[in-house]
């Protein structure tokens, strides 16, 4: 059994870190097996891989739920991953010189329940309001729904997070395997839930990604009710950021009533 296994769910060719902890893994490998044929695919044992094209990166969270056994499991991105809290490695210059390693995120986990991509902060608008710029606000408003009816106790914190200005987003975070298996146990459930209510017969293919969307803001409300305890790391890109066009895009949404399209 190894004792940390992240995973850096990927759907193309892509530069992977190369720390023992990292697993590079292809998320919708049922879809499209000949992109990374020598990779770990996410169509091995109990797998909902065939969902990819709208369960974006949690496939890879369901593949890791059913079929990884390490004692701490964790899911990044290929292009988002998990820094350290070293600063003599965040000045590095090249971004994969500056993750976090195996020896840092045990110590952070004897500390706290679990460790956590950055928290965002939207700064003039809430959680629900970015997540209506971007999507449809209604899919939230199904989820509520959802929750009143099967765990009405996650309801103050739902209600909390969506008024707030602050989530944590992109799926990305480590937890020891109970707590991770907890979550997926009841994440995936609520997902497929939301999934008989929602019509997706028109949507294409950006839309159709809301399951991996709406779960971006499932994560915090169930936190805060479980009072689960966290350490945060920044996000690192190796990709540069082309701020002056989402900042025009996000513009856009904010005053000219367009969707701001951002990628996930």
């Amino acid at each position: 059994m190894n004792q940390i296994v992240v995973a850096v769910a990927t759907h193309k060719p892509y530069k992977m870190p190369d720390g023992p902890i990292y697993l590079p893994l292809h998320v919708g490998a049922e879809l499209h097996p000949d992109v990374l044929p020598d990779m770990q695919g996410d169509n091995t044992g109990d797998n909902i891989s065939a969902l990819n094209a709208s369960y974006s990166e949690l496939t890879g969270l369901y593949w890791l739920w059913k079929n990884c056994d390490a004692q701490y499991k964790g899911l990044v991105h290929y292009r988002r991953l998990l820094g350290s809290a070293d600063k003599s490695k965040q000045h590095q210059k090249d971004p994969y010189e500056k993750l976090v390693d195996g020896p840092e995120l045990l110590a952070l986990l004897s500390s706290k329940d679990v460790v956590l991509a950055k928290q965002r902060n939207y700064y003039i608008e809430t959680v629900y309001d970015h997540y209506s710029h971007t999507l449809d606000g209604s899919q939230l408003d199904k989820m509520r729904n959802i929750l009143f009816e099967r765990c009405p106790e996650y309801l103050p914190a739902w209600d909390g997070l969506m008024k707030s200005t602050r989530v944590h987003v992109f799926n990305m975070f480590v937890m020891p395997a109970a707590t991770f298996d907890a979550y997926c146990a009841w994440l995936f459930p609520l997902l497929d839930e939301l999934g008989h209510r929602i019509d997706t017969s028109e949507m294409d293919s950006f839309a159709a990604r809301w399951p991996g969307r709406v779960s971006e803001r499932m994560l915090d409300p169930w936190l805060t009710t479980n009072g689960i305890t966290y350490s945060e790391l920044p996000v690192v890109g190796p990709e540069p950021v082309d701020w002056v066009k989402k900042g025009s895009s996000f513009l856009a949404a904010k005053f000219l009533g367009k969707k701001y399209e951002r990628s996930f």
